[in-house]
């Protein structure tokens, strides 16, 4: 068997384009999937997938180490974001392809379930009032709507755009934010916060003290997991377990923060950081040093698969971040449909991922310009997203 094409697809969803890849062979009615959708850089990581090509083109993709060393160790410059976000798709295409051809699913290549489901969480922001459409809900008002399939766990965003220092009254709005979701939700939804690495470390530690209260799962990126000390100063001092990782690319990325001590919670992309295989690798590092992992995943069908996937074989795994209702059409697009029962899914049993594209729905929604999410301090000068 021989990859004969690896073919980009790109899908506009909004204020977001996912990009996936068919990768065709030269056995009949036989390719893969894969996602390699990189927010804000469809096109950049499309023309990464070209470019690979080349490399691997007749080949054998049902080799998929051997077809991902190819890509990274045999081009002088190895990958950043957008060229690993092209070889994790590139890959999970070929572990689909290896699935199809034994007619077994992909977590069963992987040594088999070690669990019997998976559980997930969803997003709250805040949503227009169908009945009103005058306002938007508060975060508190959106938690509380959020409670939807049985999601027994949320993450959310409580900061503005901040400095990288701030004063007591952003610590403070903060924390009455916090105190109305926790309310609305009540004790037995698990909450997770996401300050997105806006704060520095010592601004990070201020707001995470603030938060010890509520009882989180666990505080993603109180500040940039880069240098690793800052984020380590900050896990030595904040009772939450300290999550990271959805910026980052290969095992290599991830060691310093296991040696600082930097988390206890780890999220890497499987469409970013380098694929199943790269995901699998990082999780046994994340094992070794007691951590859990929780992959990040606010992206398409074929990479929210890939990960109940990797979920099912992984024993340190958390609990697998989803978008439940994000795109009405979703299903049209690719199936079959996700099905959250009691805040669980049990992932597929059909051969290879599967997932399946329909080509002709993805044309419906070409690619169209994404708004960049700009955002400036009262002073002019730019915030961090």
């Amino acid at each position: 068997m021989k990859i004969t094409n690896l073919k980009p697809i790109i899908v506009n969803v909004g204020n977001l384009n996912w990009v996936f890849v068919k990768m065709e062979t030269d056995t009949p009615g036989l390719h893969g999937w894969g996602e390699v959708t990189l927010e804000w850089k469809p096109r950049t990581v499309a023309g990464a997938v070209e470019d690979l090509f080349p490399m691997i083109r007749g080949r054998d993709p049902r080799r998929p180490e051997f077809i991902w060393q190819i890509m990274y160790r045999q081009a002088f410059y190895r990958g950043g974001i957008a060229i690993m976000s092209a070889m994790s798709g590139i890959e999970q295409a070929c572990w689909d392809i290896l699935g199809k051809s034994l007619g077994i699913p992909v977590y069963q290549l992987l040594g088999g379930a070690v669990r019997d489901k998976v559980r997930v969480y969803g997003h709250i922001a805040p949503t227009i009032r169908p009945e009103k459409r005058k306002r938007k809900l508060t975060l508190a008002e959106a938690a509380k709507a959020s409670l939807v399939d049985g999601i027994t766990a949320l993450k959310l965003n409580p900061l503005p755009y901040l400095r990288p220092v701030e004063g007591g009254a952003a610590v403070k709005k903060v924390r009455e934010t916090m105190s109305r979701v926790r309310r609305a939700v009540g004790d037995g939804v698990d909450l997770m916060v996401d300050f997105h690495g806006r704060p520095n470390p010592a601004n990070g530690l201020v707001f995470g003290k603030a938060l010890e209260e509520f009882g989180l799962l666990f505080l993603e990126e109180p500040c940039l997991p880069h240098p690793a000390s800052g984020l380590a100063k900050v896990a030595r001092q904040v009772n939450i377990p300290i999550a990271t990782g959805e910026r980052l690319v290969t095992r290599n990325e991830f060691l310093p923060l296991f040696e600082a001590r930097a988390c206890e919670v780890v999220q890497p992309d499987p469409s970013h950081c380098g694929g199943i295989g790269e995901v699998r690798k990082i999780a046994a590092l994340a094992e070794a040093y007691q951590c859990s992992i929780a992959p990040h995943n606010p992206l398409g069908p074929i990479n929210t698969q890939v990960c109940f996937h990797l979920d099912m074989v992984m024993p340190n795994f958390l609990i697998q971040e989803v978008l439940q209702r994000h795109v009405p059409w979703r299903d049209e697009i690719a199936g079959p449909p996700m099905k959250i029962v009691d805040g669980h899914v049990h992932p597929s049993d059909r051969p290879g991922l599967g997932v399946e594209v329909n080509e002709k729905a993805c044309a419906k929604h070409p690619y169209q310009e994404s708004k960049y999410m700009q955002f400036f301090h009262p002073d002019g000068s730019i915030a961090d997203w």
